[in-house]
């Protein structure tokens, strides 16, 4: 464990704070990041627990919890948050999510200097609200890329980053790490599909879109009835 807060931490806030650490080591795990890279994030009431800046993910404990409020102020901890702080807060401040993923997976950066919206390469892109658009450039931890995230972000639940990465929200994290993944699958199969020469692949139309988006909603297990 790194350094840490000596202060009292709500119990709740430890819970999210070890779904954001186990997050951000599966990043790693997975493949999405290298290094210190992406960030994570979850929102418990008016607090965001993120992960700090600089640090590598499996070094992180209960002890190193950093939080602030919606403004960015610090709340708890002695650890200085991520850079990308701004894109956190500006999907909390104006979404219902309680996490969020941000990655620099390979296939989905790739993806966003190619085009300016994933196309619908598979029905999954209904579970993000759409095709998922690619925000334009801007420099890391800015406040221009967290505005051009959020005109990405209407009605979605991901986004593109041009030249950069990921970003997904949820109203869990396990939520908001499988459309991460999903994201990265998707791209890897568009990328995979338009490589083959001589080849052009198929795309879903919207309205099959709409149709799947439809049919998620009643996706799963249900609760036994009372």
């Amino acid at each position: 464990m790194h350094g840490g807060t000596t202060q009292e931490i709500p119990e709740n806030w430890r819970d999210a704070w070890g779904e954001v650490v186990d997050a951000a080591c599966r990043t790693v795990t997975d493949g999405l990041v290298v290094g210190t890279s992406g960030n994570v994030s979850a929102r418990v009431d008016d607090v965001v627990l993120v992960t700090p800046t600089g640090l590598p993910y499996d070094r992180l404990g209960p002890g190193d919890l950093c939080a602030v409020d919606l403004e960015g102020r610090r709340v708890a901890g002695e650890l200085r948050p991520t850079s990308e702080l701004p894109m956190h807060l500006a999907v909390y401040r104006t979404t219902g999510a309680r996490a969020v993923v941000h990655t620099h997976a390979v296939h989905a950066t790739a993806v966003s200097t190619l085009v300016d919206e994933l196309p619908a390469i598979h029905y999954m892109t209904a579970a993000l609200g759409g095709p998922i658009r690619v925000a334009p450039y801007a420099t890391y931890g800015s406040d221009e890329l967290a505005d051009h995230l959020l005109g990405a972000l209407e009605n979605r639940s991901g986004a593109l980053l041009r030249n950069h990465g990921t970003l997904t929200h949820g109203a869990t994290m396990h939520q908001a790490y499988d459309r991460t993944a999903q994201l990265e699958w998707m791209c890897r199969v568009w990328l995979t599909a338009v490589s083959v020469p001589g080849r052009t692949p198929t795309l879903l139309p919207r309205q099959e879109i709409d149709r799947v988006a439809d049919r998620l909603r009643g996706y799963g297990q249900r609760s036994a009835a009372p």
